[in-house]
């Protein structure tokens, strides 16, 4: 795994972009004023699915927490949005699930870019038409390798990293200081729980990030008690990103 650099300072210069994993879409003002809520898909020009939304209802009871969910390899974006849907609606999450253009994320396969360009195309789009003020990434196995990789690299832009079972993190550059919950369960045979987050864990606090850890009795998977601890876990409005 890369080394991880102190958070809160931006390794990197002005010439980053998506081969660096860099995300150019920011928060600001929707230009449109969408209505619709409910589950809906973002296709591309070429009519490929880009990823899966799903918008808590009502769009005008305040801004949302846009969560970002990363399926895991050979999965899909239905797999990745049904991380957190049982808890969207009674946290007002604006959920953005992704699908990956191969097998598996950019920077497991070949490296950053395919992939980051895709998403911000999503999150242009969804951030358009609806009122977010504060932003996650999460996923799933290589899903959540692949946040925790894109979450230190925009750590400006997310306050909060969900990785359920992680196998790595491997930013290029990283920039902010967003917290990170991990979960592992210890008969993971997939991605051992001793090869993976319990090297991984120490490393990140090392660096000096905030990190909640918690283990459970069980296999490769996301019990609904981690997804419970995990939203609530999630930082409140005002809560500084790393404090």
């Amino acid at each position: 795994m890369p080394i991880i650099e102190e958070p809160g300072q931006a390794h990197g210069g002005p010439e980053e972009n998506s081969r660096h994993g860099r995300l150019s879409v920011r928060l600001s003002a929707p230009v449109d004023h969408a209505t619709r809520t409910g589950p809906a898909a973002v296709a591309e020009p070429g009519g490929g699915l880009l990823a899966l939304t799903y918008v808590p209802e009502p769009v005008d009871a305040g801004p949302y927490r846009l969560v970002v969910l990363l399926h895991g390899a050979g999965g899909s974006a239905r797999q990745g949005l049904e991380l957190m849907l049982p808890v969207a609606d009674s946290l007002r999450l604006l959920l953005v699930a992704p699908e990956s253009a191969g097998s598996t994320w950019d920077v497991i396969s070949a490296g950053f870019g395919t992939d980051v360009r895709r998403l911000d195309r999503v999150l242009s789009e969804v951030l358009g038409g609806y009122p977010v003020d504060r932003m996650s990434v999460g996923g799933f196995s290589d899903g959540a390798s692949y946040a925790l990789s894109l979450g230190l690299t925009n750590g400006d832009l997310f306050d909060s990293i969900l990785a359920f079972s992680p196998g790595f993190a491997a930013p290029m550059v990283t920039h902010g200081a967003p917290r990170v919950f991990i979960s592992h369960g210890d008969d993971d045979r997939v991605l051992p729980i001793d090869r993976c987050s319990r090297r991984l864990v120490p490393r990140l606090r090392t660096s000096g990030y905030d990190v909640t850890y918690e283990e459970f009795r069980g296999g490769h998977e996301v019990p609904d008690d981690i997804v419970r601890r995990a939203s609530a876990w999630l930082p409140a409005r005002g809560d500084r990103p790393g404090g």
